[in-house]
């Protein structure tokens, strides 16, 4: 089983793979008792945010892990939620992203550096 700091990068890893979009790493340790670990990303229509869903789920269970404990919401939703325990994922389309603005929520978390910008 992968700790929740490995299986953060393996789904946001899984998320890139798949063209996620402003893809965030949150680490809630010791802010939070819902999760260790948040991830946002975004896609760009109903049907990649299924793959990037799909897709997470598929590289986690390959690398290992149990498949997500819950998932709320679906692709025609606009906002799908993968919940790992340790780590959640949130799936949503810029529209939905913008006006819940998820990352504002957690202002004083710190956000991980996980990939080097290619700019």
């Amino acid at each position: 089983m992968m700790n929740g700091l490995d299986l953060a990068l393996a789904c946001a890893e899984a998320a890139d793979e798949t063209k996620a979009e402003d893809i965030r790493i949150f680490d809630l340790r010791g802010i939070s008792t819902l999760t260790d670990f948040m991830i946002v990303c975004s896609g760009n229509s109903m049907p990649h945010l299924k793959a990037i869903t799909r897709d997470i789920e598929k590289l986690v269970k390959e690398k290992g892990s149990d498949p997500a404990n819950a998932t709320e919401g679906k692709a025609a939703t606009r906002w799908v939620v993968l919940d790992f325990i340790d780590v959640m994922v949130h799936i949503l389309d810029y529209e939905l992203r913008d006006m819940y603005a998820l990352e504002n929520l957690w202002g004083d978390a710190k956000e991980l550096v996980w990939k080097e910008d290619e700019d």
